[in-house]
């Protein structure tokens, strides 16, 4: 099997697509444990250092591009520091940025880790400040965005990857343009909260958590066979790719037999953050250059191995992934 997948992963330089949705600003505040405060019952640091790395449809962008994709990111920031640091920093990576329009009424979401350890250890995430508020596009951004996609889907696009936060940027007038679209090109999604409001796409790939938020249930080996079916029914997709964290992952196909695939390397995860990220970033460029769902679902698997083994907010890079693919027969 190796052989046409590593040929899957060479291609992916040559696939151009874009990433709609909520971009996030990862935010990592890094001191050393120093003494117990005498205010409170809580630890004092000593600053080390401050770093911003991209997050929600950032990080499926910035996985995109490290694997050697062509990636526009589409989508709205503030008009704030935040979103300047996220705008910058998807650019090092050779992300197409012009697309990510600013909006004085909008606060970049912005998620702040404060990492604590001692100056020779491991340091580790202590507290998680959320900024976040949901405001919807206006209809001017909303327009523009849904007329660039559409002329790029005109125009040599070949997949369109959707995360959906629900801080407002995907909206019903976008929903119905992913719609139109899906016709047109690979389309997959990955939504936080409302994975059945893009129907008829190519894939879309949930959590067991956010299955559960769907229908109400958690999808256990009873009823994941129940789950899978029923989500694509509901949503008309190609395919639902349910992440199951330890267990991998379980392809749900048409009328094929639920695959599952188990999870790739050492279940001894470092670290999850994004990893669903990653899985979507994999996947669609997978697909795009010419996988089958079964085969886009391994890559994505082993890719989504190596980001859990990484700690924070990670991307996986092509030759990490084709040194999977070593010394496995077709």
């Amino acid at each position: 099997m190796s052989s046409p997948l590593r040929e899957y992963v060479q291609r992916f330089s040559s696939i151009r697509m874009a990433v709609i949705g909520d971009f996030i600003a990862d935010e990592f505040i890094h001191g050393a444990t120093s003494r117990i405060s005498r205010e409170a019952p809580v630890l004092v640091l000593d600053f080390i250092r401050r770093e911003v790395v991209p997050g929600g449809g950032g990080n499926a962008a910035m996985n995109a591009a490290a694997l050697g994709g062509d990636v526009r990111a589409i989508g709205a920031l503030g008009a704030d520091v935040a979103g300047e640091e996220l705008r910058r920093a998807m650019e090092r990576r050779r992300i197409d940025t012009g697309l990510l329009l600013t909006d004085s009424e909008r606060v970049t979401p912005t998620k702040t880790r404060i990492m604590a350890g001692g100056r020779n250890t491991k340091r580790q995430q202590v507290i998680r400040v959320d900024h976040e508020k949901k405001l919807d596009l206006n209809e001017t951004l909303e327009s523009r965005i849904v007329g660039e996609v559409e002329r790029m889907a005109d125009n040599d696009l070949d997949a369109l990857l959707i995360s959906d936060y629900g801080l407002g940027v995907v909206t019903k007038g976008i929903k119905g343009a992913i719609r139109k679209l899906s016709t047109k090109l690979i389309v997959t999604v990955d939504s936080r909260y409302a994975g059945d409001s893009f129907p008829g796409v190519t894939a879309i790939t949930p959590n067991e958590e956010e299955v559960e938020e769907l229908l109400g249930y958690w999808p256990d080996e009873e009823r994941l066979d129940e789950a899978g079916a029923f989500l694509l029914e509901k949503t008309g997709a190609q395919a639902i790719v349910i992440t199951r964290g330890d267990k991998g992952m379980s392809l749900f196909e048409g009328e094929s037999s639920r695959a599952d695939i188990p999870i790739y390397g050492s279940d001894q995860v470092l670290d999850v953050t994004g990893a669903g990220d990653t899985v979507i970033a994999a996947f669609t460029l997978s697909l795009a250059a010419g996988a089958s769902m079964r085969e886009a679902a391994e890559i994505a698997n082993r890719a989504a191995g190596l980001s859990v083994m990484k700690a924070g907010t990670t991307v996986v890079e092509p030759h990490e992934l084709l040194a999977t693919l070593e010394g496995e027969s077709a």
